[in-house]
């Protein structure tokens, strides 16, 4: 050893050492953790030095379990008698915690065995543009603001029609045994392999056909949700100049974080993050100056087909240029308002303590009529709750731009599964606002005015739908539900629905909500975003100093912008990963005409790929913000379908590379969320292509309609929308026979490839796909607070 390294030593204790990672030069470059069998194989007598959990901690985690326990147990077993929503914040947090530290860390151990000792891809290829080794905080935004998408905010708004406990099980437990472990186990066997998307990590381990198979189903899959998370966040941002500005000053923002991060003081990520955080404060609050400022909202007041192209121009761009400029920062910054709102609502929850309004199971978790979805408990349920628990679409980021600049191997289970558990408690609040908001103003919110006319009868007043006149159409729309609503068999102990709002009843409270938020109607706002919207500004209204009836129209528009900025973020990351799996399927083409536009350091390859994937997401956007009768709204059901099935297939991979490793004894682990992913996803596509109820069969409904249609009986907007039917359904259905087949086909695959390797022995560290171990330089903490020895390391660096 050189003086130089000595010196560097002197600081370390003999039994420090022996948890010291060095490379050849004698630099610190991590932490062993001797729980691990790689680095127990190097040491004889590690038992001795494990450490011991301290009297302390052992207590410290009682109490976390017994505080999850009592919550739980309120949960599940109170019947008939008011809870309060602080139990759900206090049992997601505490199942979060002992998941994270015990299962993740479990997982870890057994599966994963990261050693900091070996570059990961970021640094090997440390480029400056797709390769950056990036701050782990800083990555973890970026990471959480791509993944969190409409989904942890809108599915648990709808599941609440349910009752809140089947929503509240699968979210929180979902998430710890499927979504967690699906997230972190796809980033790091992709950054285990320099980074490569989930498609050619199929044909490394399954087979050429196999991968070619799953970057078509994870292509076309992920152009449909992209879609439609663009729709719903161009619908909330339509309008609204204060989203609008807001949003868009985020832009600039995120590039003055880049360069101050890159340029002037690098590494200073506390610094850059209070200027960062400052900078939004005041975007925010100039956004509602510039809403109420007539000579200038215009300017920001855009319509859904200008915001299209816009979203369109940004992402393409963002797309392209390095991640370090534009994306990460934004991502970063992102993840600011994104866990601060929440927060703030946990806080609030905690200190409002409201009641629950909606029943542990309501009716409608036993049959299939409910007004805001049609279909069973299993398994629409967990179609509906899409990203909350379970999310194929996560693999796009896990196999995408987070491998290419995760620095450390041992910052995975920080950042794929500690990311994944934060979109689960944004989840969480979803359904906690919903569930707290007053049954009769929910259900007529999310009930479509279709379903009001057949509630009401004759007595449905036609003009909520036929008159141009807004504030006609709103008082109609309002009568509609009053009459409506009671007739909802949503209660258990058969118990009409009441709508209440602070003391008034029926039309008369529709009417006070919307004054309230600062709307025209609130009445058949489907979706679930403008539900959320309301619910946050009805719990915060009462807190003390940020509260107050006349604050409820501020947090209700601050609240459509917190969700049009969570969808952006994960749009234009998406598009990004979506281009590194084209780009790997073009690779491999034997023509080099073809195979240039898989270079990724060939900028006119990275336009045209890119512009490939805007185009397409893109022209499904534009007919759906132009034709309100189909274009991209026929894929609405398809969403969360598709989106579980994305996850079926890379569970699927996961298993095959877990064994291939030769971690045989550990396959269950994956295995487990794939079988039940794919009970529900398949059950789900079976009923919605063979189903004979119109509400829930494709096929059903297309027969309905085209017979309605030769009946020759129709005309107008009652013709016009039954031709829509027919053609939106004949598609939604031979999409979801596609779709399912493919999956299906590459299964069986899958099953074929772990029998084979079995068999025939093919199972160890020398048949994977890996790439070979290459030393690291580098040193940086492997979570967000870094630990007594890790503190030492770097104090000793400076």
């Amino acid at each position: 050893m050189t003086d130089k390294n000595h010196n560097e030593n002197s600081d370390f204790t003999t039994e420090e050492e022996l948890f010291l990672l060095r490379n050849k030069d004698g630099k610190v470059v991590g932490i062993k953790d001797l729980r691990q069998a790689n680095f127990q194989a190097t040491m004889k007598d590690w038992k001795s030095h494990l450490p011991k959990m301290k009297p302390v901690s052992i207590i410290i985690w009682i109490i976390i379990a017994l505080l999850g326990a009592i919550a739980w147990s309120i949960i599940a077993v109170s019947r008939g008698e008011t809870i309060n929503a602080i139990w759900f914040v206090i049992a997601a947090v505490c199942s979060y915690i002992i998941a994270y530290r015990f299962y993740a860390l479990y997982i870890q151990r057994k599966i994963m065995q990261p050693d900091d000792s070996r570059a990961t891809p970021s640094e090997v290829h440390n480029d400056g543009q797709e390769f950056d080794p990036t701050n782990r905080v800083v990555l973890f935004g970026h990471h959480f603001a791509s993944i969190a998408g409409a989904g942890p905010l809108v599915g648990p708004i709808l599941a609440a029609q349910m009752g809140y406990l089947p929503g509240t099980v699968w979210i929180i437990f979902g998430v710890i045994f499927a979504g967690g472990v699906q997230d972190m186990l796809v980033l790091w066997y992709s950054h285990r392999r320099d980074a490569r998307s989930i498609g050619a990590m199929a044909r490394d381990e399954v087979g050429k056909f196999a991968g070619g198979l799953t970057s078509f189903i994870v292509f076309i899959m992920t152009m449909i949700v992209l879609a439609v998370l663009a729709l719903i966040c161009i619908t909330a941002m339509a309008g609204s100049p204060w989203a609008v500005f807001s949003i868009g000053m985020t832009i600039p923002i995120a590039l003055i974080m880049g360069v101050y991060l890159k340029f002037i003081r690098p590494g200073r990520v506390n610094e850059v993050s209070l200027i960062g955080f400052a900078l939004l404060l005041v975007a925010i609050f100039a956004g509602r100056w510039v809403s109420e400022t007539p000579s200038v909202a215009h300017i920001f007041t855009l319509s859904q087909s200008t915001l299209v192209w816009w979203v369109m121009g940004y992402t393409f761009v963002a797309a392209i240029i390095p991640a370090w400029i534009l994306l990460t920062p934004r991502d970063y910054l992102s993840m600011f308002m994104k866990i601060g709102t929440i927060l703030i609502l946990a806080v609030a929850v905690i200190g409002v303590r409201p009641d629950v309004t909606i029943p542990a199971l309501t009716n409608f978790a036993g049959n299939s009529n409910g007004p805001v979805f049609a279909g069973s408990l299993f398994p629409f349920l967990f179609i509906t709750i899409a990203c909350g628990a379970l999310s194929g679409f996560h693999v796009m980021m896990s196999s995408g731009t987070t491998p290419h600049l995760i620095k450390k191997e041992s910052q995975t289970r920080m950042i794929g599964y500690g990311g994944m558990l934060f979109e689960s408690f944004v989840a969480i609040m979803a359904l906690v606002a919903a569930i707290s908001l007053n049954p009769g103003v929910y259900y007529s919110m999310n009930t479509p005015q279709a379903s009001m006319q057949k509630l009401v009868g004759k007595a449905y007043n036609t003009n909520a739908t036929n008159t141009t006149n807004v504030k006609s159409a709103a008082i109609a729309a309002e009568g509609n539900a009053a009459l409506a609503i009671p007739k909802i068999a949503m209660n258990p102990n058969g118990k009409p629905m009441t709508i209440d709002w602070e003391g008034t009843t029926g039309q008369a409270a529709l009417r006070q909500v919307a004054k309230d938020v600062g709307e025209i109607s609130v009445v058949s706002r489907t979706g679930g975003a403008p539900t959320l919207a309301v619910s946050m500004s009805n719990i915060l209204k009462r807190v003390p100093i940020i509260g107050g009836t006349g604050m409820m129209g501020f947090w209700y528009h601050f609240a459509v912008m917190f969700e049009a900025l969570f969808i952006l973020s994960a749009v234009s990351a998406a598009t990004k990963s979506t281009r590194y799996l084209l780009t790997d399927a073009l690779s491999n083409s034997k023509r080099k005409a073809i195979k240039r536009f898989g270079d990724e350091n060939w900028l006119p390859g990275k336009i045209v790929t890119t512009a490939i994937i805007v185009g397409v997401w893109g022209a499904l956007l534009l007919m759906g913000v132009s034709d309100p009768n189909g274009g991209i709204r026929i894929m609405y059901p398809l969403f969360g379908i598709s989106n579980q099935l994305i996850a079926a297939a890379a569970l699927a991979i996961v298993c095959v590379m877990v064994v291939r490793k030769g971690y045989l004894k550990w396959l269950w682990i994956p295995a487990i969320p794939l079988v039940w992913d794919v009970l529900v996803t398949f059950t789900a596509s079976w009923e919605k292509i063979f189903s004979g109820n119109v509400n829930i069969g494709y096929f059903a409904a297309y027969s309905t309609a085209q017979k309605a249609v030769n009946s020759g009986t129709l005309s107008g907007v009652s013709l016009t929308n039954a031709e829509a039917t027919v053609r939106n359904s004949l598609i939604q259905g031979s999409l979801s026979v596609v779709f399912l087949a493919c999956v299906a086909l590459l299964l069986i695959l899958c099953v074929i490839r772990v029998i084979t390797v079995v068999r025939v022995k093919q199972v160890g560290a020398e048949f994977s796909s890996e790439t070979a171990y290459i030393p690291s330089h580098l040193f940086e903490t492997s979570s967000f607070w870094a630990t007594k020895l890790e503190h030492k390391v770097l104090k000793n660096k400076k």
